[in-house]
């Protein structure tokens, strides 16, 4: 029977020097006892995989705001890529899996509905500004409440490794910056397929020159990069890609940027102005009605403020929530009746 202790021993005799150890965990904000057969990383993996905010992924947007297909990628399928690819190189590297997984699954817990776009909406809406690597600390810390503890308590290594996963600062663990670089890998070469799929773009749009670094097909480019990361990375303080990839990358990414992300086909007029009307009311209804949110966000209201708790309700919905949200408040019952 493999109980912690044997499992944070086997740390120290398989994992590379510079891997995180559970045993050396710079702990939780609040102690709790150790779980006889789990590692702290494994307990933070298993709490945020039960956590609401990772099932409300499930339908909320990654790209496109109304896909009409079951392939697209959503902001789950996002998350398991990222967790997979990540996974993968903690392998190979011999870095700590467990808290390589609980960082990839979480990390974007705190995304809003309709994607990047709703983002940018509610980052201009809410005064203090939104960033979704700060909410997704939030919702570990604060949101994901229960009767027993405020939070998931997760460990400082998840903690870290979640809010710096894109930004300026690079996390503090091995880990923590393979996931930075598996996010941007899973989801430059899915969006690509996604774009591919819905013919905003096709495959010789692509530029010439990174496709022959990076590789033709997206099975290519993530078995490219993944091994020329673990290659790059390996006997190093830090997780990198060569500079002919990494350039190849920021290419790509910038190409998909002008071509995919902000392109006019993605970002429809009508479409965003529907988005922000959406996000807008819903924000300027709750912040002069903090009593029709739900418990825990009127409670937020009360500690934090009222901007505070209804950024944090609107950011937590998904897409179709928020739709019929707004419906119900805002479209007389006899329109949405109509049959016509």
């Amino acid at each position: 029977m493999n109980y912690r202790e044997d499992i944070e021993k086997r740390e120290y005799e398989i994992l590379d020097a510079r891997a995180a150890k559970a045993a050396e965990s710079r702990g939780r904000q609040m102690a709790e006892a150790p779980c006889r057969y789990r590692t702290d990383f494994q307990r933070d993996r298993d709490r945020i995989i039960h956590s609401k905010a990772f099932r409300r992924l499930v339908h909320k947007t990654q790209v496109f705001l109304a896909p009409e297909g079951d392939h697209y990628r959503t902001r789950l399928t996002h998350t398991l890529e990222v967790a997979q690819v990540s996974r993968t190189i903690a392998r190979i590297l011999n870095y700590n899996e467990d808290l390589t997984e609980a960082i990839a699954l979480g990390h974007d817990l705190g995304h809003t509905p309709f994607g990047h776009n709703g983002e940018a909406i509610l980052d201009r809406v809410y005064p203090g500004g939104f960033k979704h690597r700060e909410q997704s600390l939030r919702v570990v810390d604060r949101l994901e409440s229960s009767a027993k503890r405020r939070g998931l308590n997760l460990t400082t290594e998840v903690r870290d490794g979640i809010l710096n996963h894109s930004g300026p600062n690079l996390p503090f663990t091995m880990e923590g910056q393979i996931v930075r670089f598996s996010d941007r890998i899973a989801y430059i070469n899915h969006d690509i397929d996604d774009a591919i799929r819905s013919g905003v773009i096709s495959e010789k749009d692509l530029p010439e020159k990174n496709i022959r670094v990076l590789g033709r097909t997206h099975s290519n480019r993530i078995n490219n990069l993944i091994d020329n990361l673990v290659h790059a990375s390996a006997d190093q303080d830090r997780i990198q890609l060569s500079p002919s990839f990494q350039e190849a990358l920021d290419e790509l990414r910038e190409f998909m940027f002008r071509n995919v992300y902000d392109s006019a086909r993605v970002k429809r007029a009508e479409d965003m102005n529907k988005v922000e009307m959406v996000i807008r009311q819903l924000y300027d209804y709750f912040c002069s009605n903090p009593d029709r949110m739900p418990d825990l966000y009127r409670e937020i209201a009360g500690e934090d403020g009222r901007s505070e708790a209804v950024k944090d309700y609107i950011s937590g919905m998904t897409d179709r929530y928020a739709i019929s949200l707004y419906s119900d408040l805002f479209v007389p019952k006899a329109w949405t009746d109509y049959k016509g």
